[in-house]
């Protein structure tokens, strides 16, 4: 392909871009050539990209038509790589925080996240007339529970019974993989028996929390949404984020669907059905955690893990309706997840409200297994929910074009929420330019795709294709496409100095430009999708679809998160015409957790008023 050479884009130094809001970068919009494919026509590209004649060809074609040669392959850029975007800890001298002790378990860092949260009535089920929709929040089961008007039994019961009902319906919405009804008898008995001797564990006793099926979680296989991968890797245990979860007593319900291998972001998976969205049945829950945002949304949990490499936990959180929340690289333990995306994957929290969220991460942050990487072991944080003193002087920052490149109907939903934001609070905008977010994205794409392809390398060499989804075999055949050159190019592109490869330049070159926005501003704020939940097509429902349009605008503002290792939070801010959520994102500097909380919860206050009960719902805790 030599005489077909595609010329290369010569970055210019990240010190001498212009970041302000009259800078001459220019926004580049994502140009994704790649047709929508589902049934034959995901069958037959397949089948071309597999081929030894038609395969190179085709593989060229897509790199260069779709940029990857002129912005990655073939690019100069001085800056060194980074290969993990391992963040050494500073301490941000963040507003209204208290510090954890770093030694605290699970339960202890539980009470210490309800001890920051505003006072609750300590009123009945009963005695909650809602003039608006509300999901049951934890701790609204750890008080029914502490007063006796229900057993964690008979929620488990009730769970039980609405899973079962949701399988039933015309359009079955498919949220789990695996459950166990017996387990979670047992796990409900046991809590029960806890709450009768007034001896509960912690606020998390009795309360249903699901995991998506990524992460090890007993007795359950852990599939990564496939129909192999079990086979070749057993569990044999929690992973360290479940192991904690279950030291504070919470009903571990089952492994939620989600998008085989998390290859695209709609989350519909042909082997065990579409996790369809509770707000419309008709449409997706978003991916690729879309069984754990649907069962939040819908009712059944309070909250459940997902695990996001590129937004796989805020996407989901964002079009069903609920908070999704993922933390800085290295906050969150990731022994025990499929090692799947290892450098942008992390473990998420999908929640009813921010501070269910909030009570969750503080079950499952703490300091790393030893076998894990980690800089300095950060210091903990958490925000309080419940001083009286509101942070003040936050600067907000906006790249106008970026904001906006989204529908008309999130653009003012999102423009609005921000506005109210800061008359409420007396916070700014800063308005900034972020250059080449294109370019992050080709190198995130190619950075999750080289590091999949090579962790299911052995088991491909085994096994072969025939047993992936059609849209997951599509996509796997693309990761494998991409080489080393590309691989350590986009981690420039994201920092340790070394003579490698283009990828890891990167990803060090992007640190560098937000570590500039930061100076300038305390967090990054976005809408989260760039458009609401789309309709899942029948033929999809057998192989699985391949939409790189709707994909690309779904993900747009996800990237940095993962490739760069920052915290990011959404929270639900308003709905569509046809009634579908939209989410605000706020992006933070690494290890700014307690920020992005605070400004959650403020942004909440704001629109849970306005909050839409979705169409299917369950209420677990209240009366029937």
């Amino acid at each position: 392909m030599g005489l077909l050479r595609a010329a290369g884009v010569v970055y210019k130094p990240v010190e001498q871009l212009d970041l302000g809001p009259d800078s001459n970068e220019i926004y580049v919009e994502a140009d994704i050539k790649a047709p929508r494919m589902g049934g034959l026509l995901a069958k037959i590209f397949a089948w071309i990209l597999e081929s030894r004649i038609f395969g190179a060809l085709a593989f060229y074609i897509l790199k260069r038509l779709n940029r990857v040669h002129k912005f990655i392959s073939n690019a100069t850029v001085e800056e060194p790589p980074m290969f993990v975007p391992l963040h050494p800890y500073v301490d941000l001298d963040e507003q209204e925080v208290i510090e954890i002790d770093s030694d605290a378990s699970p339960a202890e860092r539980v009470q210490q996240a309800m001890n920051c949260l505003p006072l609750t009535s300590e009123n009945s089920l009963d005695a909650f007339k809602f003039s608006c929709f509300r999901r049951w929040t934890i701790a609204d089961y750890s008080r029914a529970y502490r007063n006796g008007e229900i057993t964690p039994l008979k929620v488990a019961e009730r769970f039980i019974y609405a899973v079962h009902e949701s399988s039933s319906r015309p359009l079955s919405i498919a949220f789990f993989i695996n459950y166990d009804a017996e387990d979670i008898l047992r796990q409900a008995t046991e809590s029960t028996l806890r709450y009768e001797r007034g001896a509960p564990i912690s606020a998390l006793d009795g309360v249903p929390i699901a995991v998506k099926d990524e992460i090890d979680c007993s007795p359950y296989p852990t599939t990564g949404g496939t129909k192999w991968l079990h086979k070749v890797r057993p569990c044999t245990g929690d992973a360290c984020c479940v192991a904690r979860l279950r030291s504070c007593g919470a009903i571990l319900v089952g492994k939620t669907n989600m998008h085989e291998l998390g290859a695209t972001p709609s989350g519909i998976n042909p082997h065990y059905g579409p996790p369809r969205n509770p707000y419309d049945p008709s449409r997706i829950s978003g991916g690729s955690s879309s069984g754990s945002a649907a069962v939040v949304c819908a009712g059944l949990c309070p909250a459940a893990l997902g695990v996001d490499g590129g937004g796989s936990v805020r996407m989901p959180a964002s079009l069903s309706g609920v908070v999704g929340f993922k933390p800085t690289f290295g906050r969150i333990p990731h022994s025990g997840v499929l090692p799947l995306n290892w450098t942008v994957g992390m473990v998420g929290v999908l929640a009813g409200t921010l501070e269910d969220a909030f009570i969750v991460y503080a079950a499952i942050s703490g300091h790393l297994p030893s076998h894990e990487p980690t800089t300095l072991p950060p210091k903990i944080h958490f925000p309080l929910l419940n001083s009286t003193n509101p942070i003040s002087n936050i600067k907000l920052a906006i790249y106008g074009e970026w904001f906006n490149d989204c529908n008309e109907e999130i653009r003012l939903c999102c423009s609005n929420a921000v506005q109210l934001l800061c008359e409420r609070y007396n916070w700014k905008t800063v308005e900034v330019t972020i250059p080449e977010l294109e370019v992050m994205r080709l190198a995130h794409y190619v950075t999750i795709g080289s590091e999949c392809s090579t962790a299911l390398s052995s088991h491909l060499e085994n096994l072969g294709r025939s047993e992936f989804g059609w849209d997951a075999r599509v996509v796997v055949d693309i990761y494998g496409a991409f080489n080393s050159n590309e691989y350590i190019k986009a981690q420039k592109l994201r920092f340790y100095s070394i003579i490698v490869p283009f990828k890891f330049v990167m990803r060090y070159r992007h640190m560098q430009i937000h570590n500039k926005i930061f100076a300038k501003a305390d967090v990054i704020v976005t809408p989260t999708t760039g458009m609401t939940a789309y309709s899942i097509s029948k033929n999809a429902l057998k192989t699985g679809e391949l939409d790189y349009v709707n994909g690309g605008t779904i993900i747009r503002y996800q990237i940095a998160g993962n490739f760069l290792g920052l915290p990011a939070i959404t929270v639900p801010v308003g709905y569509d015409k046809a009634g579908l959520p939209i989410g605000l994102q706020f992006i933070g500097k690494p290890w700014s957790e307690p920020t992005l909380m605070h400004l959650a919860f403020a942004m909440q206050a704001l629109c849970i008023t306005d909050y839409r009960k979705p169409k299917v719902f369950y209420d677990i805790l209240g009366k029937k």
